[in-house]
């Protein structure tokens, strides 16, 4: 029988994040949806939650969570530790996408990218880790990117950038989290096109006169690349497999859940980027005397 783990679920509103909310309520475990505005332009999906909830029986509702706000992070953190006494794992998915010539983008939409995906991630790490500490146990799950190893295609960069600077951070916090008895596993989506709202609600470039000057030359491909994209991703993928996954290895014992774990179904090579890199990561450990920073199976 599951042992109910008390979880935090960041982006939880839509996409992987609510899929993920609802399959680990529907595994038993207690979780709290983190989401923006829950009394705002996400009320309708706080209260689907909660007749979910009410529904199925399900331990699950949803908690104002702005990951780009410490302040917000801390006090959905402490709504949670008031509750149930505890948080035995975050699920850091909050994330947005963006989709254009990199360079119609301004600096001022990069930051901002790079706030909600990397920065959003250490904000909530800063908040929940002390608390795990304390334990002496808990478990972090990262949603990362397939485009931080696999076969990257162009008109994606600023959310690219940012989800390999988020990859770089969950390998430091895992490093640095581990002798406290936390887990720390990345799982690693592939391109899904449907299912999600991540290429619907999409930032696009503010400098509309450099998206005119791109045109002549990578306006049709631009416009095609999602249609491309599509077409290598097998008709019975499902977003639902993501979910699933992140259940899977919560219900993991601790210190058995692998460091990476892909959910490709495009298969677009980043699994095999990510396990040579993660074999040298072990590799340079050791080398320097502190593997004791690995999980026992740091390469899987």
């Amino acid at each position: 029988m599951t042992v109910p783990l008390v979880i935090l679920v960041t982006g939880a509103s839509t996409g992987f994040g609510r899929l993920t909310a609802e399959s680990l309520a529907r595994a038993g475990h207690v979780v709290a949806a983190g989401m923006r505005a829950v009394d705002g332009r996400n009320a309708a999906h706080r209260d689907a939650l909660a007749d979910l909830a009410s529904r199925e029986g399900l331990r699950l509702g949803g908690v104002e969570l702005d990951v780009q706000s410490q302040g917000s992070v801390d006090a959905a953190v402490d709504t949670v530790i008031r509750a149930y006494g505890r948080i035995d794992a975050v699920v850091q998915n909050a994330g947005h996408m963006a989709f254009g010539a990199a360079e119609a983008f301004t600096p001022e939409q990069f930051a901002y990218l790079y706030d909600v995906n990397v920065v959003g991630g250490h904000r909530v790490a800063r908040a929940v880790l002390p608390h795990m500490r304390s334990q002496r146990s808990g478990f972090v799950v990262w949603v990362g990117s397939s485009s931080t190893g696999g076969g990257n295609p162009p008109f994606l960069a600023p959310y690219f950038a940012a989800k390999a600077g988020m990859d770089a951070l969950a390998e430091s916090y895992a490093a640095e989290t581990i002798r406290f008895g936390i887990d720390s596993s990345i799982v690693v989506p592939g391109a899904f096109t449907s299912g999600t709202n991540h290429f619907t609600n999409a930032s696009t470039p503010a400098d509309e006169a450099r998206v005119t000057d791109h045109d002549a030359e990578y306006g049709t491909l631009r416009r095609q690349l999602t249609h491309r994209l599509a077409a290598i991703v097998p008709p019975e993928a499902d977003v639902q497999d993501v979910a699933d996954e992140i259940v899977r290895l919560v219900g993991l014992p601790q210190g058995t859940r692998p460091f990476r774990s892909h959910v490709d179904p495009s298969r677009d090579g980043s699994e095999v980027v990510s396990a040579v890199t993660d074999r040298i990561r072990a590799e340079f450990y050791r080398r320097i005397g502190i593997e004791d920073l690995l999980p026992s199976n740091a390469a899987l």
